[in-house]
């Protein structure tokens, strides 16, 4: 038996198994970061369903319905704040928002914290957690991959580092681009990370 206070005790790890469940990325952040002077960096920015997508659901229905879920306006959160009194760009990617898929607004809040952290000067932390692009939005959410691995090389012209921490799962384009290009790549432990699934490449 697992009671869910020592659950939350024990950062969401079960004390018996060592097992990283799955936190929501606000709470996260919350865990991470120094609780003085924190702020979010592109909050204002919102999906839009510019492409009118219809599968077996209008898009603007799938992102109302996953922000009335998760209280968040889009699956990525980004903040400013310190870790242990040295300033940090902190991001991390909420899977219970469509799967964690990028976006471009994902994207764009992703390239403000990239630009946040070349002005202070500060490391980028981000914390994967998505089943890769968003279908829904078609070649603008593949371009991000491009547009966010570009302003991670900015980063890097700069001597700024890039900091990348896989957590269950961490797949698709996320895993192609921005998931796997840090200075310092760190995974939890039995974290699911791939571009494709595990029947696909059982398959291939």
């Amino acid at each position: 038996m697992l009671y869910r206070l020592e659950l939350e005790r024990n950062l969401e790890v079960c004390p018996k198994c060592d097992f990283h469940m799955r936190i929501p990325a606000r709470k996260r952040l919350k865990n991470f970061l120094d609780t003085n002077n924190v702020y979010e960096i592109g909050q204002e920015l919102e999906p839009k369903d510019i492409l009118k997508f219809k599968d077996t659901k209008k898009y603007k229905d799938r992102l109302y319905s996953a922000q009335k879920i998760t209280q968040e306006k889009e699956a990525i959160i980004v903040m400013q704040g310190t870790l242990y009194n040295m300033p940090v760009i902190a991001a991390a990617f909420e899977f219970s928002f469509i799967g964690g898929s990028m976006s471009s607004t994902v994207g764009a809040r992703f390239v403000r914290g990239i630009n946040q952290a070349i002005k202070k000067n500060c490391p980028m932390i981000c914390f994967s957690s998505s089943g890769g692009a968003r279908i829904q939005e078609a070649l603008l959410s593949l371009m991000q991959m491009a547009k966010t691995s570009a302003a991670l090389g900015k980063l890097k012209q700069n001597k700024i580092p890039y900091i990348s921490v896989l957590t269950d799962p961490s797949m698709g384009g996320v895993s192609a681009s921005i998931a796997m290009l840090g200075d310092l790549n760190i995974a939890e432990p039995k974290a699911l990370i791939g571009f494709a699934g595990p029947r696909v490449i059982a398959q291939t």
